[in-house]
């Protein structure tokens, strides 16, 4: 079963920001159409940042300073990923794997957290694991959302409740940051 929009038309922004983000992007993607995507980008004004799958931010790569060479990249990995036999259908792999539930709209401005987690199940008995968020960048221009950019391919990190305390560096007792 294709998940759907969780957003009703009612709200009208988020659910367009769904639709284009998701619903379009899977299209497109599967496809291997860039033109079905081409015209959610605001061209001159897109940056993205490939997080290269690091919780550190100095690894990350300004690899995106327009659309061109994201639309490369895209089509690189939509070619790739369509190659690919997968033991299940692949477009409700993808909205299941796929997650966008967080949209914060600040006037014409939106910050976007979409995120992948989950497995897909190839042909060949191995699994793909998909485990990264990426924040889209969105701006409503002529009352339509355009994507300004994103940092994606970021660790996608779960809830730190999850963690034990004894995870990560102890901080000794009685310390203060200066």
């Amino acid at each position: 079963m294709i998940a759907g929009n969780p957003f009703p038309e009612a709200d009208y922004d988020r659910w367009y920001i769904w639709q284009m983000l998701v619903t379009r992007d899977i299209e497109a993607f599967l496809s291997q159409d860039w033109a079905m995507v081409a015209d959610d980008f605001i061209n001159g004004q897109f940056t993205g940042i490939d997080g290269c799958h690091s919780d550190n931010p100095d690894d990350w790569k300004f690899k995106f300073p327009d659309v061109e060479p994201y639309k490369v990249e895209w089509l690189k990995q939509a070619e790739s990923f369509n190659k690919t036999e997968w033991a299940e259908d692949p477009e409700a792999a993808l909205y299941r794997v796929t997650e966008l539930l967080d949209i914060e709209i600040n006037n014409n401005a939106a910050l976007v957290h979409k995120k992948f987690r989950g497995n897909m199940a190839r042909a060949d008995g191995q699994k793909t694991t998909f485990n990264w968020q990426s924040l889209y960048y969105c701006r409503e221009v002529n009352g339509i959302w355009k994507i300004t950019g994103f940092t994606g391919y970021i660790p996608l990190v779960e809830d730190s409740a999850k963690f034990s305390s004894s995870a990560g560096k102890q901080v000794p007792e009685n310390s203060s940051q200066h």
